[in-house]
């Protein structure tokens, strides 16, 4: 793609913003905010003539040759079906601008990202994209318009090359006409809300209500009220108005204490009136704490910061480090005092033009998706190569030795001397038994989470080398696209300071969530210490345990092998079990568990079982690919710096 368009197309207000690709407009490009009709914010309205010519923006607003007038239709778009005809009406007149001005060429090699409210589900989306599909826009993908803030907000220079986002939870407050929404960022993936995303409160409420108190001041109130009901449009038109001088007023409080904030409406109806607009202190503060119909009875501030107490309820863990304010509302003082009471500790910024964010966020969203998929091809080269199998095959004897270094002594501890207390207990009749005893009591302490807890520790240490290996694969892939090499490091997940990215390493690659890793160790394991092993253990000396001259002349008799495989198969009576006291299989404990070790690092260069190696091998370097798609979904942020 040549360019790449953000539509921030509001309920009140809409802007349009351009970005070109990255290798012509250099790397630190912002996108530009195009104009149509004459105005780089104009009002979402659009109106048909009588001679049949579409009108958008505000002009539509009043000319009086108007036989159709539309206004505020997108807040309708889940509730009325006549919305969709709406929005796409008005979205033909803004793509019919974009060519008219040379803004958009015909057939150029471009796309659209459109906002829509975070609150808005996949297939309400998608209904929204064919709208725009169907008006003839070159090709179009829909964007939370929480989440290009966010992306707008990784541009500014109040945030360093995204670090924050990926390293620091992050909360976006988006203020539109209709709808606020809340999107909580946390490791650069927005986390679902309980607050549904979207609230619905908007600037547009403040709107009405100074309108409402402009009425109440003006003799002809109740003539211009009657107007109202007739024509909805020279409503709306007069809440924009209020809107323009809500957002002077706010922009410097200070300065109009000693001012007066005025603005004068010419309404041409049956006869010309005119409506003064006012904005002070006092109606300031009744606007923000008048409870409104609209709002069930209850304030602006009162909706505000409930919905913030709900955020705060919703996140789980760390709250936000910093909350970034985006649309025109968030020029009031007020909203950050009110955030701040929320969450005492987060920074908070506002950008300089918060009008813009979410179209110049959209713009950046096409460029990164485009530069993603690069990455993203790259990332998957390595993947179908066999370098990650490679990695693991070549240490994957390594993490045996680790497992059984750390296993055996707590399997001697745990299984075997239990084991044999029962033998000499009577329990178990004969000393062969004890195998199959050992077979199953083996396998069902490694699956418990004491010996789970255990391999967690062999096998963070184990995979920390092949994290490092892996990094000279993925660090030149970083490289070429100008990604934070950290962003695609398996060993900073696995650190626990120092780190500028990171995410929780119990989210990621926990070894003490690898079920995947221990179940397939644990396999190998089984078959290690029962294929055998446990006769070993218990058979080796047991012959010169057994005191008395009869044991000892059979042995001269029978020969030691003969009466090694007796004694095993003999139901030896239980007061000459008790002859062999615990205390002595204790201590032979550390010379069984040294022969153990010993004989498990020969059998790894002669018998080991290949179809069990292959199969972790494969089941580790899945596990690994996994997380490298992963990390390779988080650097969506630093891929737009």
């Amino acid at each position: 793609m040549e360019r790449f368009f953000g539509f921030d197309l509001g309920d009140a207000e809409s802007a349009v913003s351009v970005l070109p690709r990255q290798e012509q407009a250099g790397s630190r490009a912002v996108p530009e905010v195009l104009t149509v009709r004459d105005a780089r914010s104009f009002i979402t309205a659009y109106a048909r003539l009588t001679s049949g010519e579409l009108l958008i923006g505000e002009s539509a607003c009043y000319n009086p040759d108007a036989v159709e007038r539309k206004l505020r239709f997108k807040s309708r778009f889940l509730t009325d079906r006549t919305s969709a005809a709406e929005i796409r009406t008005f979205a033909a007149g803004v793509l019919g601008d974009l060519y008219t001005t040379g803004s958009l060429v015909q057939n150029e090699d471009c796309c659209f990202y459109i906002g829509c409210p975070a609150g808005w589900d996949k297939r309400a989306r998608e209904q929204y994209r064919q709208i725009f599909e169907k008006v003839g826009y070159p090709p179009t993908r829909i964007i939370s318009e929480s989440r290009a803030a966010l992306v707008s907000a990784c541009q500014s220079k109040h945030l360093q090359v995204g670090y924050d986002i990926l390293s620091q939870p992050v909360l976006v407050v988006d203020i539109g006409s209709s709808t606020t929404d809340f999107a909580y960022i946390a490791g650069g993936r927005e986390v679902e809300l309980k607050t549904g995303g979207e609230v619905f409160l908007g600037g547009g409420v403040l709107d009405a209500l100074i309108l409402e108190e402009a009425l109440a001041e003006s003799r002809k109130g109740k003539k211009i009220r009657e107007i109202f009901e007739k024509s909805e449009p020279w409503r709306s038109y007069c809440e924009f108005a209020a809107r323009r001088l809500k957002e002077k007023y706010f922009s410097d409080e200070d300065y109009w204490k000693d001012h007066a904030c005025t603005q004068t409406v010419r309404i041409s109806y049956d006869f010309p009136l005119r409506l003064t607009l006012r904005m002070d202190e006092q109606i300031a503060d009744r606007i923000l704490n008048r409870p409104a119909a609209a709002l069930g009875g209850r304030s602006f501030r009162q909706v505000f910061t409930e919905s913030l107490a709900q955020v705060r309820g919703s996140i789980e863990g760390q709250g936000p480090f910093l909350i970034f304010l985006t649309g025109g509302v968030s020029r009031m003082p007020e909203i950050p005092v009110w955030c701040q009471e929320a969450f005492p500790d987060a920074v908070i910024i506002t950008g300089a033009e918060p009008e813009f964010s979410v179209s110049r966020g959209l713009a950046w969203c096409g460029s990164i998706d485009e530069q993603l998929r690069e990455f993203m091809k790259d990332i998957e080269n390595l993947r179908a190569s066999t370098r990650v199998e490679q990695i693991v095959a070549e240490r994957i004897d390594d993490l045996y030795r680790r497992t059984v270094d750390i296993l055996t002594d707590p399997i001697l501890d745990q299984v075997v001397l239990p084991v044999v207390d029962r033998w000499r207990d009577g329990q178990i009749e004969r000393l062969c038994d004890i195998n199959d005893v050992l077979q199953e009591e083996i396998a069902a302490w490694l699956r418990t989470d004491e010996a789970r807890e255990l391999l967690a520790k062999p096998v963070s240490a184990w995979i920390r080398p092949v994290a490092y290996a892996l990094e000279r694969e993925t660090i030149p892939i970083c490289v070429r696209h100008g990604v934070p090499y950290k962003a695609m490091s398996l060993s900073s997940y696995l650190s626990v300071s120092d780190i500028d990215i990171r995410l929780d390493a119990r989210d990621v690659f926990a070894v003490e969530q690898m079920t995947w890793m221990i179940d397939a160790i644990i396999s190998i394991l089984i078959s290690l210490f029962c294929g055998g092993s446990g006769v070993a253990l218990i058979a080796e000396g047991l012959p010169g345990l057994v005191a008395g001259s009869v044991i000892s002349m059979m042995i001269l008799l029978l020969g030691m092998d003969r009466m090694q495989d007796m004694l095993l198969k003999a139901n030896i009576p239980g007061p000459v079990r008790k002859l062999m006291p615990r205390s002595l299989f204790e201590s032979r404990k550390k010379k069984i568990g040294e022969e153990i070790r010993t004989d498990f690092y020969r059998s790894l260069g002669t018998d080991r079982n290949e179809e069990i190696t292959q199969r972790l091998v494969q089941d580790i370097s899945t596990q690994i690919d996994t997380c490298l798609i992963h990390m390779a979904q988080v650097v969506e942020i630093p891929l737009g710096q």
